[in-house]
């Protein structure tokens, strides 16, 4: 008697989160929202009396399925200023086949800033994960991206051992410049190269014609700085890409020295540039 082959073609979630923000005087707005199962919404928060407000992405399901199709579009209009994370670290579980993906599109309209700063993305032994995120900078608008990734569990002991992950990257200006990163791991088949002596891996950019050269060229110092006080349990560099902007690439030994040293980037950039501090988001 042959088994029976189960389908697998329905397995997961299909969900959307759609948020547009605008600016109303002093204020930053949430005009419009959308979500399907599993995101949740949540209402904007003001952390402070500045513009900007935090909107946290919530996933009460845990993490992500084999054959979860997840999806989040975030749109700023003129001068709005949004910070976008979420409480917790971004888990995928194994899957024998399907494939967990995650699209994610945002668009910064002119003079607005986009913070997207989410937590870390732990994928399981075992786990196949597929993430894109593509954003468009409007003129005088400001995106600072952060992206993480994690070995595994790694108290458990679980370091390289999903089955594959694919992450793009692609910031787009206004002036039809762009910055464009790209990674597929396979690290059973593959390995993963010198960055098997660490536990995370993250990517940090901040792209927007209207920072100035001069401010640039400061924080790039500042940075710096920062990676190389952390030598040894940090490992990072900073550069300039084609688009104006910066982007920093480090991989860390343990989640505080990743999450610490991301702190101190944070604060130097909103210091820098809004004269702001960096917000205690609360973590779970």
């Amino acid at each position: 008697m042959r088994e029976a082959v189960a389908d697998t073609s329905e397995v997961g979630r299909v969900g959307a989160l759609a948020l547009d923000y605008v600016r109303q005087g002093g204020r930053t707005v949430l005009m419009q929202s959308h979500c399907t199962t599993p995101w949740h919404f949540s209402p904007p928060i003001e952390l402070d009396d500045s513009a900007c407000i935090y909107t946290p992405l919530l996933n009460p399901s845990g993490g992500l399925v084999g054959g979860d199709r997840l999806s989040i579009k975030a749109s700023l209009g003129p001068e709005a200023h949004v910070l976008i994370s979420t409480p917790s670290a971004n888990r995928v579980y194994r899957s024998l086949v399907e494939t967990s993906v995650q699209s994610v599109e945002l668009s910064v309209g002119s003079g607005a800033i986009l913070e997207w700063m989410p937590d870390v993305t732990i994928p399981y032994a075992g786990s196949r994960f597929k993430q894109t995120i593509h954003a468009k900078v409007q003129c005088g608008g400001a995106l600072l991206l952060w992206d993480a990734v994690a070995s595994g569990r790694v108290a458990r002991g679980e370091r390289w051992a999903f089955a594959g992950f694919e992450n793009e990257i692609l910031i787009e200006t206004a002036s039809h410049g762009s910055v464009l990163e790209r990674c597929q791991l396979d690290p059973c088949a593959n390995g993963v190269g010198l960055t098997a002596g660490w536990d995370y891996v993250g990517s940090l950019f901040l792209i927007g014609d209207g920072i100035g050269a001069e401010r640039l060229k400061q924080l790039e110092d500042q940075i710096a700085v920062v990676l190389e006080q952390r030598a040894g349990a940090v490992l990072g560099g900073v550069s300039e890409p084609t688009v104006p902007g910066l982007a920093v690439k480090l991989v860390a030994k343990s989640a505080p020295d990743l999450n610490e040293t991301l702190d101190e980037l944070w604060q130097a950039i909103r210091t820098e540039l809004w004269n702001l501090p960096r917000p205690a988001l609360r973590r779970y």
